[in-house]
């Protein structure tokens, strides 16, 4: 497999042509604040329809994106819709190198960033119980994955996806479809869009190095996956490996192309990030 060749004939298909290869598997919004609504719908919807039938909800959700949550805090408080039921397992967080997660009150703390977009905005009485959000940190890390079994395993796996084709914290590595959670090193990649979109001015010195992270055999094995790829800024980054989700060959250099293996999956994507980029070389 050359991984050069296959990127450009997959940047050389136009729209209508990812759309057609893609079929259902692909969902294409008109914009991003499209795109975020129907990511907040879609939680609120099964959350919903959980509890008609008297279920609980298990979700794997994201930091990134994250402009979902204001929307479902909306939803949430307009409908009086009880998190009580649900169980959120958050898909990362940020650490230090001893594998310790950043104070919830540092700027580039995930568990920060969903407290501002969601918690907060949220009615005490309906928000899910403390004990049901769970983010990775550095002592609960090794009891995750039994944690998870417990509650009966995933309904859905949301998220996002990175620029070297990571889902959670899952870095491009051998064999990283079969692994638990862990602490991981977050590779270049990763830490360079990430420093850009931080808005701390492109600081590769005081970006973490590492993260503790769901591994992919926790997202994999979901019933379902509901991604969502946009590039979210004036930068084309994510029209690349939107595509190789969709049909690049899997391989561990690229971790979301095993999301193919599943049985239900779909990819939503806005139209900015679905176009071939100017330049396909």
């Amino acid at each position: 497999m050359n991984r050069r060749d296959e990127v450009r004939r997959l940047l050389a298909m136009s729209t209508a042509e990812l759309r057609a290869q893609a079929g259902a598997h692909l969902r294409v919004m008109s914009d991003l604040d499209s795109l975020h609504r129907h990511f907040a719908e879609s939680i609120a919807s099964e959350i919903r329809a959980n509890q008609e039938q008297g279920r609980s909800t298990k979700l794997i959700l994201p930091v990134g994106p994250v402009g979902q949550y204001p929307l479902l805090a909306e939803i949430v408080n307009r409908e009086g819709l009880s998190l009580k039921q649900c169980w959120f397992f958050m898909m990362d967080e940020q650490c230090d190198d001893d594998g310790i997660e950043l104070p919830a009150d540092h700027p580039l703390s995930f568990r920060r960033e969903f407290h501002e977009h969601f918690v907060r905005h949220v009615s005490p009485e309906l928000m899910v119980p403390p004990e049901q959000l769970i983010f990775p940190v550095h002592d609960n890390i090794s009891t995750l994955k039994d944690r998870i079994a417990a509650v009966g395993g995933i309904d859905t796996t949301y998220g996002g996806i990175g620029i070297h084709g990571h889902i959670a914290y899952n870095e491009p590595e051998p064999g990283v479809r079969e692994s638990d959670p862990r602490r991981v090193a977050l590779n270049d990649f990763t830490r360079t869009i990430n420093a850009i979109r931080a808005q701390i001015g492109g600081n590769l010195e005081g970006y973490p190095r590492f993260g503790l992270t769901l591994g992919m055999r926790q997202l994999l094995g979901a019933r379902r996956i509901r991604l969502y790829c946009r590039n979210g800024l004036a930068l084309d980054w994510a029209n690349t490996v939107l595509r190789l989700a969709l049909f690049g060959q899997p391989g561990d250099d690229y971790p979301v192309t095993y999301i193919r293996d599943h049985a239900d999956y779909v990819i939503v994507t806005d139209e900015e990030t679905a176009r071939s980029p100017r330049f396909v070389v």
